[in-house]
């Protein structure tokens, strides 16, 4: 008879799956742990950052109410804006005073010079409007808008020099015949043409008007202007005496 004794067997398994249980529940406790200890330590950073946010808000409102104590705050403000303005204000501004010195520059000599009696000028279409008149009459307009047509502005853009045309979009206006002041008969003129940016811009370097008589420095209205430049406007004469 044959006795087969498995109790050494089951004992071996009840004590491996106590060690397993065991070793399970180690384990869930030291996770448990873990997830505790996480949890405080991000529990401290938010109450740290609400402690921290708080003491700057405070901050914040203290230093706001000294502020606003101070007198006139809102005139020193406004000054402080508009001299941070000024800068901006400087490089976008024009230098229309140019204008004469350009009238000078492109006026040709005698005896096809002209006399300038009306002036205007025109930013927001970039616009130049003359009225003159010329004693040796449509040769001198003639050779007048051809020195116009042949000028150009040189300025400097990242070193390199830039050439433009002083005029474009030439647009001829009423001609006529009249007297001036000293009762000599002329032509009387008038035209418009449209002027380019770099004309009146604001620049480092020198900005200079090629006309077909020379190149004249126009930067800082170094010209003078001649007196005979501008004139009151010629009379009518009447049809008879234009004859």
């Amino acid at each position: 008879m044959i006795e087969i004794n498995l109790i050494p067997d089951v004992k071996r398994e009840y004590l491996k799956t106590r060690a397993m249980r065991n070793a399970v529940v180690s384990m869930s406790i030291l996770i448990g742990v873990v997830v505790v200890a996480v949890a405080i330590v991000l529990g401290l950073i938010v109450a740290g950052q609400l402690v921290t946010q708080s003491i700057q808000d405070n901050t914040i409102k203290a230093e706001g109410a000294k502020l606003m104590a101070v007198e006139d705050i809102d005139k020193m403000v406004s000054i402080q804006q508009q001299l941070a303005a000024i800068n901006g204000q400087h490089e976008s501004k024009s230098i229309n005073s140019r204008l004469f010195d350009v009238l000078a520059a492109i006026n040709p000599p005698a005896p096809n010079n002209v006399t300038i009696s009306n002036l205007r000028l025109n930013p927001e279409d970039k616009t130049i409007s003359i009225e003159g008149s010329a004693a040796n009459g449509y040769v001198a307009l003639e050779v007048f808008k051809k020195t116009i047509i042949n000028t150009k502005v040189q300025s400097k853009t990242d070193g390199e020099d830039v050439k433009v045309p002083l005029a474009s979009d030439i647009v001829a206006g009423d001609t006529s015949f009249g007297e001036n002041s000293d009762g000599q008969k002329v032509l009387r003129f008038s035209f418009r043409f449209t002027y380019p940016d770099e004309l009146f811009m604001v620049s480092d370097s020198a900005v200079s008007v090629i006309t077909p008589q020379g190149e004249i420095d126009v930067t800082d209205s170094k010209l003078g202007v001649p007196g005979s430049l501008f004139e009151a406007k010629a009379s009518d004469i009447d049809d008879q005496e234009g004859r």
